[in-house]
């Protein structure tokens, strides 16, 4: 969110304020104050998650604490995970194990990239995947397992947790 408020001490805080009134999470706040400001105005933009439903609250809290909403951004798929998967990718039907993630509406694989050596050996795929939640990737990674082992592929995750 791009934000428009005056700039008066404390104005900044009353606009985080609505943020965690309705179960916001903010992840970042950009804020640049110019000397000798030419105007009244601050511009501050805000990186944020909420949960569903609640921005057009968000937005009413704001207005009521004299802020500006110029500008609203929405990114869905905010968390990312990259794994490698190793085996006869294409004779067990790639566009399948990419669909059964990309159908679940909270999880896409968003690049791919595959190394095939011979057409009778294993191949290989560097896979990421983007999610809405971090809840939504372990989701996508439970179904990318279940499908590596139907399809007697392997999967090599990454150390940290996704």
């Amino acid at each position: 969110m791009k934000l428009e408020m005056r700039d008066r001490p404390g104005q900044l805080v009353a606009a985080l304020q609505p943020i965690s009134a309705v179960g916001g999470n903010i992840i970042a706040v950009i804020h640049q104050r110019e000397a000798p400001a030419a105007t009244e105005a601050l511009d501050v933009q805000i990186v944020l998650e909420l949960p569903e439903g609640r921005l057009s609250r968000l937005l009413e809290l704001l207005r009521e604490q004299g802020v500006n909403v110029v500008r609203i951004d929405e990114e869905r798929l905010l968390y990312e995970c990259t794994l490698i998967m190793i085996g006869h990718l294409m004779h067990t039907d790639l566009s399948d194990t990419v669909g059964r993630i990309d159908t679940t509406g909270s999880a896409e694989v968003t690049e791919l990239s595959l190394v095939m050596p011979a057409i009778s050996s294993p191949s290989s795929a560097r896979i990421t995947i983007r999610s809405t939640t971090r809840t939504e990737m372990k989701k996508a990674i439970r179904i990318l397992r279940s499908v590596a082992e139907q399809k007697n592929l392997l999967i090599i995750e990454p150390l940290e947790d996704a």
